[in-house]
């Protein structure tokens, strides 16, 4: 048994009125609860279509007073692009019924040699395929879509300008918005003529795809203002305006971390805006680096000023930066966050179990994001990036 159609409404197209009634007879058999519309011109179906949406199938003669052939599917498919078509055709004209199928109807029908079934099936097939186009195509265009944005945004992750071979990094970044590639968490390293490195991380509040690109547009906006030689609280103040001037969205604001190695790779500035402080590895020494409160967050409050902490490195050192999105992540069904002392513990754990973990730096940022995720009961909903830029030990080469 064919199952039943819902209510739906065809315009029938055709100027000659005895088979304008046969067509609405064999509808009215075939489908008793279709409602049945006519129009004996191209423009009187046209203007149907324009004013009545609710219109699911023409019936399109081909031989109309003003319009013919593979012109009158055209105007139709202008004026209704989501409705189905099925053309009648003469006997001595099947042709033009293949044709106009490969022009976009959905089927075609020889006067003359239809019944009611024939009718009723083909009204249905036509406009479960005309929605089955319709899916296909905005399947096609999501892919498109998706496609453009993943160049967009792979485009705007960085690639880290370091030269130096005794500078090793690795980093880990997961969006929180669900098939994205590109959060408004973002991280960068650059080394400057002099051989300094200069590292930062940053975080910009919310998940949408304008924190995204206000993260990116920080980003960029940092890496020219460390290769032009600007530091310090000149290097944030700069920052901070970008954000107020690139801003979407009123309210926004971004934490900050970043760190200014010397050329030596022995001591290091930190700066941090509203940002926790990286992790400082040394051997199996696990701990957060000695850093004052720093300031706030960059686009919180004007003329605001962000003191460095300078601090002496040991030998062979590791840093890690990371978003808060790792930290505050749920410990159990309780409200009890992960925290920076358990990082710190995850930290440690690995280390003293991997002596050897420098050789794939990479391992110790998937283990610390699997922790999270297995700690919070399923993934982290926040955006998550961790940077880890080191040294090697003295005596060790690449």
């Amino acid at each position: 048994m064919e199952p039943i159609l819902e209510a739906i409404t065809v315009l029938v197209v055709e100027d000659d009125d005895g088979d304008a009634l046969l067509v609405t007879e064999l509808l009215e058999d075939a489908l008793p609860r279709t409602g049945i519309v006519r129009g004996r011109t191209l423009a009187e179906a046209v203007a149907e279509l324009e004013g009545d949406p609710a219109v699911d199938c023409v019936l399109l003669d081909l031989g109309l007073p003003d319009a013919v052939g593979l012109d009158a599917l055209a105007r139709v498919r202008a004026a209704a692009p989501a409705i189905a078509v099925i053309v009648l055709t003469g006997l001595d004209d099947e042709a033009a019924g293949v044709a106009a199928v490969n022009a976009g109807a959905q089927d075609y029908l020889v006067k003359g040699h239809v019944d009611a079934g024939l009718l009723s099936r083909a009204v249905r097939y036509a406009i479960g395929r005309r929605q089955a186009e319709d899916d296909a195509q905005q399947l096609r265009i999501a892919a498109i879509r998706a496609e453009e944005n993943a160049r967009l945004e792979r485009g705007l992750v960085p690639s880290p300008i370091v030269e130096d071979e005794s500078i090793w990094i690795a980093s880990k970044y997961r969006p929180g918005r669900r098939r994205a590639l590109l959060g408004g968490d973002f991280y960068d390293v650059v080394e400057r003529e002099d051989r300094g490195v200069h590292v930062l991380v940053g975080d910009v509040c919310g998940h949408g795809p304008d924190e995204a690109a206000l993260g990116a547009c920080l980003r960029i906006a940092w890496r020219a203002l460390t290769l032009s030689g600007a530091g310090g609280d000149l290097m944030l103040a700069t920052l901070q305006r970008v954000l107020e001037h690139e801003s979407q969205i009123p309210g926004l604001f971004a934490t900050l971390c970043t760190l200014d190695i010397e050329p030596s790779h022995r001591v290091v500035g930190v700066r941090r805006a509203g940002h926790p402080p990286p992790v400082l590895i040394d051997g199996e020494s696990v701990t957060s680096l000695p850093v004052d409160g720093g300031g706030p967050p960059i686009g919180l409050f004007a003329d605001e000023q962000w003191p460095e902490t300078r601090l002496e490195l040991p030998d062979g050192w590791a840093m890690l930066l990371y978003t808060d999105g790792l930290i505050e992540g749920r410990v159990g069904p309780g409200p009890e966050r992960l925290g920076e002392d358990r990082l710190r513990d995850l930290i440690a754990d690995y280390v003293a179990a991997c002596p050897d973990w420098r050789s794939r730096p990479e391992g110790l940022l998937s283990e610390l994001l699997a922790q999270a995720d297995e700690r919070n009961g399923e993934e982290l909903s926040d955006d998550v990036a961790m940077l880890l830029v080191g040294t090697r030990p003295t005596g060790v080469t690449a």
